[in-house]
């Protein structure tokens, strides 16, 4: 076995190979960047070598920096982790010839299988069946036009070198083609340094079923069975699980050979994935269709890890060392169900646009466990309280992954961890996580990669949590905070309240960018009353410390959990969370005065195109400019009829959220 490995990558993957490294005995290496300096995944590891600045490209992608860390600290091998060199197969090369074992495939499977097209075309040789498609080498824009005709839309266009989302468009439309083509190339090259694409038709129902499966290099391979990745946003994987839900033994077996069948058709070696979009045909059973593979790890290989009850990186660690691995085919069994939910800082209602700032507050359920693959709940992530999520980066805070004896057992327990997980800073997803996992669709396994779209109305326009709960334990806080400050008083501040008599205090709170004109008022029998936007209820708090206090309004009674950052509140409780900030109206007017014509970032991030020239004519809705932020492009779209009058930055400029972009006259 190794006695020091190099981990080249960071964040959550960085700390989670570490963790198992130690248990083994095996010092770690860490790189990091500018941004990373004082990261998680630094720290995690017994030594940490700077490679370069805040941009991959100038840091975790920059080979020869990587392999010069690796020989001045003495490592013997080197853990890709996942995304940036993970599936690059000069890197792995380079690592070989170096002198330092790559723990993962041999060079040649990565190239075999690299290639979305050259692994469908090997795959068809198989005998393995493949979506309709072109699966070819050439990217003629005129010829790949004329491809997706004659497949017929709607159809996906797919970077060949690409995953997790990056470089795919959906295209219903043959007018809409030549746009998403392009950007699909952008996003490729930006992601993999290669603009090469496919397209395929697009499978109108589809499940995203992968098999993971691990090899030696002694000549054994298995399957470690399926995991369901179905519910997805932005072609980005939201929740997986483990096993898939009503997946047949007979068809388990069938996809499990298959998958085991087309690594070693590549002489694979390691961990890896074999992915297949699935559909279900008319006796409930389900079609499927070889995706791709992907040469290494997978974020969501902890699900796999709660059935079979294995530890993974140990596998890959021990394989990538010469040994064989640990379980025969038959020794391998399910035991039980598990979810992984991914907690990113984005915000839900602005289609998913990625989110920055300071971790302010990240608070975990009782008994979790970090990193570790024997025991649940768990989590694993890159950052703490008081990290920054920076804009370079995946937005990924965190993995929240639990196990049951069955898969109502693993809801509930999903539920009640997601409820039990409270952050604040970034906008974040936790409470629509909730939403998701307690929607009809989910409970209910009726899945397939548009859920979120086909359940759209439960999962953005019912809030959970009632405004006049989350006005009234704000309120109940700020009475706490006043009461320690001034003698257990808040009844003797200068601002209106009385000791005896009526007294009364007026805020103007916000949610969602809505007014919730908050008052509450003290009547002459000492008795409580809290409106909230004119609706009057009965009211009472009593704090219980840590920010949690037990509210009565009216006839209800909940406790919530509070905390404060600045002039924003984020409450939770077990119906829900919400996020309130004290409003100012008359600054607020100030602020918009003349703004109409304004249009700002949504978020940071890097101008990578303009949609329309100075002095054009738009139309509300019309594509504008071209973001791309956390490696991923947006869309910036006219919120008017208008004329554009001044772009206010240049193609390559880095903008701040909030900066404004250009100036749009509007057109009555």
């Amino acid at each position: 076995m190794f006695k020091k490995i190099l981990i080249a990558n960071r964040g959550e993957i960085a700390c989670r190979v570490a963790a198992t490294a130690r248990r083994l005995g095996i010092r770690t290496v860490a790189v990091y960047s500018d941004a990373d300096a004082n990261a998680r995944h630094v720290r995690a590891c017994d030594e940490a070598v700077h490679v370069g600045g805040n941009a991959p490209k100038d840091s975790y992608l920059r080979t020869e920096r990587i392999l010069e860390a690796a020989r001045v600290t003495g490592a013997q091998a080197v853990h890709p982790g996942y995304g940036f060199l993970s599936e690059n197969e000069g890197f792995a090369q380079a690592c070989a010839d170096a002198g330092l074992v790559f723990i993962g495939p041999p060079a040649s499977a990565i190239a075999a299988m690299g290639s979305k097209s050259a692994a469908k075309a090997l795959m068809e040789k198989a005998g393995v069946p493949l979506v309709p498609g072109y699966h070819g080498d050439d990217n003629d824009p005129a010829f790949l036009a004329a491809q997706a005709a004659r497949i017929g839309y709607p159809v996906l266009i797919k970077a060949s070198a690409g995953g997790g989302g990056k470089g795919m468009r959906r295209v219903d439309k043959a007018e809409d083609f030549a746009a998403a083509l392009a950007s699909c190339q952008r996003e490729a090259q930006n992601s993999f340094g290669d603009a090469h694409v496919l397209v395929e038709r697009y499978v109108t129902r589809p499940r995203h079923i992968e098999i993971q499966v691990f090899a030696d290099s002694l000549g054994h391979c298995v399957s470690l069975f399926e995991r369901d990745c179905s519910v997805q946003r932005r072609h980005q994987k939201v929740l997986e699980e483990a096993p898939a839900p009503g997946m047949s033994a007979a068809r388990r077996a069938e996809m499990g050979a298959a998958a085991v069948a087309a690594a070693q058709a590549v002489g694979y070696v390691g961990a890896g994935t074999v992915e297949f979009i699935a559909e279900e045909v008319d006796d409930g059973d389900l079609k499927f269709y070889f995706m791709e593979m992907n040469t290494r790890l997978q974020v969501e290989h902890p699900v796999t890890e709660a059935i079979t009850g294995l530890d993974l990186v140990e596998w890959q660690l021990r394989v990538a060392a010469g040994q064989p691995l640990p379980k025969t085919q038959e020794q391998l069994a399910i035991r039980g169900h598990a979810i992984e939910a991914r907690l990113c800082a984005e915000n839900p209602d602005a289609d998913f646009l990625p989110a920055t700032g300071t971790l302010h507050v990240a608070r975990w359920p009782q008994h979790v466990a970090f990193e570790r693959s024997d025991a649940l709940p768990r989590v694993d992530s890159g950052v703490r309280e008081g990290d920054a999520i920076s804009p370079f980066y995946d937005p990924m805070i965190a993995k929240l992954i639990v196990w049951g004896e069955d898969r109502a057992q693993a809801l509930a327990r999903l539920d009640a961890a997601l409820r039990d997980t409270h952050l604040m800073g970034p906008a974040n997803n936790v409470a629509f996580l909730r939403r998701v996992v307690n929607s009809r669709a989910f409970a209910s396994a009726d899945l397939d990669t548009a859920l979120i779209q086909r359940e759209h109305a439960a999962l953005f326009e019912a809030p959970p949590l009632p405004s006049e709960q989350a006005a009234a334990a704000v309120a109940a806080h700020v009475l706490a905070g006043e009461a320690a400050l001034e003698g257990a008083d808040p009844w003797s501040r200068r601002d209106g309240w009385r000791l005896h008599g009526g007294a009364r205090r007026r805020v103007e709170l916000q949610r969602d960018g809505q007014p919730l004109p908050v008052t509450l008022e003290r009547l002459h029998d000492g008795a409580t009353r809290l409106a909230v936007a004119g609706e009057n209820f009965a009211f009472t708090a009593q704090a219980l410390g840590g920010g949690r206090h037990d509210v009565r309004l009216g006839d209800h009674r909940f406790s919530a959990t509070v905390y404060a950052e600045g002039e924003r509140f984020a409450v939770f409780t077990d119906q829900g969370a919400a996020v309130l900030a004290e409003f100012d109206p008359l600054a607020h007017a100030a602020d918009g005065a003349g703004s109409e014509g304004r249009l700002t970032a949504p978020m940071p991030g890097k101008v990578i195109g303009f949609l329309a020239a100075v002095g054009e004519r738009v139309a509300r809705g019309q594509p504008l400019a071209v973001m791309e932020a956390m490696k991923m492009e947006h869309t910036i779209h006219a919120p008017h009829d208008g004329v554009v009058e001044e772009w206010l930055y240049a193609v390559g400029d880095q903008v701040t959220e909030g900066g404004e972009l250009l100036r749009l006259t509007a057109v009555r």
